[in-house]
């Protein structure tokens, strides 16, 4: 593998984010990346990595960007609250020349890894893996984009990924388009646990068509943004319906081979919020963080101006009768 490493940009702390008297209530996590000159962060991932909580994100291009298109930020907090950024990846290469985003993140033998997709190849956009030994300096795999998918029924771009171990495996879900660039799908690949994760390691699970496509009124034409987490032996997938500002919802469903999966309800299981809350136009692009302690938290994205800021919260998720339950904020 090609270690190329990527430093961090300075570390910075982000400015106090003021809200008029008659603004929305809003979360205990209210966090948005503001060097654009608006709060404006999307797709989260965490991590717990060396006694910290490590937080990558999406970020949008904007006028005199270091970096082309979009990339990833980082920030770091001590509680899951109260989060301070603390550096960027920068484009690598030419397969992240125009830009690379939507970050999955999981630690694997003392190392914070990124499954991310590059962005702005339309169709051609793919899945790319980086490591990292501090969780900000990233070296890339030397085959990016390890994965994109094949077969008829999609247009083999491969977007939103995240990942999970399961057996000796690891589960790589993304999401895909039809060939008419419509309809937004599920997929699942898989790698053993104990290789490089390079191109050549991937076998695409699903040959022959998608393992969860939009169905239900609030999905519309779309599924993405697969966050997967294990209780109890199965495996539950929160995913992301409607396209962004549709609003667009959680939904979770449930598999006991990682392949064949069952929706819950046919109701969101995170809905966006009422008029006038701070995620009123959608609670989107989901990740379930699985803490040490076993607790289980639910970050996704939002906002209530259509898309012009973007934030990223979190909710406690407990669990009934293989269940998952919206839980009361706390503070730790």
């Amino acid at each position: 593998m090609l270690r190329v490493s990527v430093a961090a940009t300075m570390l910075l702390t982000l400015p106090p984010i003021t809200f008029a008297a008659d603004e929305p209530e809003r979360p205990r996590m209210y966090f948005a990346d503001t060097v654009s000159g608006r709060p404006y962060s999307k797709d989260p991932a965490v991590v717990k990595f060396k006694d910290k909580y490590f937080l990558y994100y999406s970020l949008s291009p904007y006028e005199g960007k270091p970096t082309h298109g979009w990339n990833i930020g980082i920030a770091t907090s001590d509680n899951l609250f109260d989060w301070r950024k603390i550096g960027a990846l920068k484009n690598t290469g030419e397969v992240e020349r125009n830009g690379f985003c939507a970050p999955g993140a999981i630690v694997l033998d003392g190392k914070v890894h990124l499954f991310y997709q590059t962005y702005g190849n339309g169709p051609r956009d793919a899945i790319c893996h980086a490591w990292s030994e501090d969780g900000i300096g990233f070296t890339r795999n030397s085959t990016n984009p390890i994965f994109r998918p094949t077969g008829q029924w999609n247009c083999g771009r491969a977007i939103d990924a995240d990942v999970i171990q399961h057996d000796d495996r690891l589960l790589l879900y993304w999401a895909t388009r039809d060939p008419e660039f419509k309809t937004q799908m599920q997929g699942v690949s898989a790698a053993p646990l104990d290789s490089d994760f390079a191109v050549e390691k991937w076998t695409q699970l699903n040959p022959d068509g998608p393992i969860l496509t939009p169905e239900l009124p609030w999905e519309r034409r779309c599924i993405e943004a697969a966050a997967m987490a294990r209780r109890e032996g199965r495996l539950y997938m929160f995913y992301a319906g409607g396209y962004n500002n549709e609003p667009q919802q959680v939904g979770v469903a449930v598999s006991d081979d990682g392949v064949h999966f069952k929706r819950l309800s046919e109701e969101p299981f995170l809905p966006n919020g009422p008029a006038g809350s701070w995620n009123s136009s959608e609670s989107g692009h989901p990740f379930l963080f699985q803490d040490e302690d076993g607790r289980d938290y639910l970050f996704y994205q939002g906002n209530n101006d259509r898309g012009r800021t973007w934030y990223l919260s979190m909710v406690p998720i407990g669990w009934k009768d293989g269940q998952p339950v919206l839980l009361p904020s706390l503070d730790r």
